[in-house]
């Protein structure tokens, strides 16, 4: 389990024969889950200043890999003990989407992303989403987009500051999300979220 909050931003060293090795400050040990862009992997190789984890044919189907090189956002799993911010990330990737517009906003940015239709109903507006890795809030939810509103912190210190359009990325929508929806729906085209909210306020 994860967070969503970006221990540090990790440098691919090299990613050949399924083996992406990244230089990072962090030490794990092997075994360890690491998130790269928000992907839980496994660490197979400990090297002095960096380590590698295994990316299966399946994972790479799924992740939006151009992303895998130069500086890569990593989460080290949370520990008990370990102090609860962001939300509760699983490292599962749902699917990638697509940057499809940014507007800069005053001292904010607003990117808009683009992710496949059945992964839409649960994309809440100000639930959580994870972007890479990053645990975000959603400010508007379009009819198969989304709005994001990133302020100048988060831009400097993460990949947001080389999106562009077009960019391709890793989305995990809200575990909670996910369950609640699958825990109530009869039928899938009956079923909105303010049912769901008229259904949890009869309890």
């Amino acid at each position: 389990m994860f967070t969503g909050l970006i221990r540090e931003m990790a440098e691919v060293e090299s990613f050949a024969n399924n083996i992406l090795t990244v230089r990072a400050k962090y030490k794990p040990s092997i075994g360890d889950s690491i998130a790269i862009n928000g992907a839980c992997l496994t660490v197979v190789e400990i090297y002095d200043s960096s380590f590698s984890v295994e990316l299966s044919p399946e994972s790479q189907s799924l992740l939006a890999m151009e992303n895998y090189s130069g500086e890569v956002h990593m989460e080290p799993a949370m520990m008990m003990g370990d102090r609860f911010e962001g939300h509760i990330v699983q490292g599962h990737v749902d699917c990638t989407g697509k940057i499809i517009n940014i507007i800069e906003n005053g001292n904010s940015t607003d990117f808009f992303i683009s992710i496949p239709k059945k992964y839409m109903k649960f994309v809440i507006s100000k639930g959580s989403i994870t972007v890479d890795g990053i645990s975000l809030t959603i400010n508007e939810v379009l009819n198969d987009s989304f709005r994001l509103t990133i302020i100048p912190h988060t831009i400097e210190n993460t990949l947001f500051k080389d999106y562009v359009i077009n960019n391709m990325v890793n989305i995990e929508t809200d575990m909670f999300a996910r369950y609640v929806f699958n825990m109530f729906k009869k039928n899938e085209d009956e079923l909105s979220w303010d049912t769901v909210d008229n259904i949890m306020s009869s309890y």
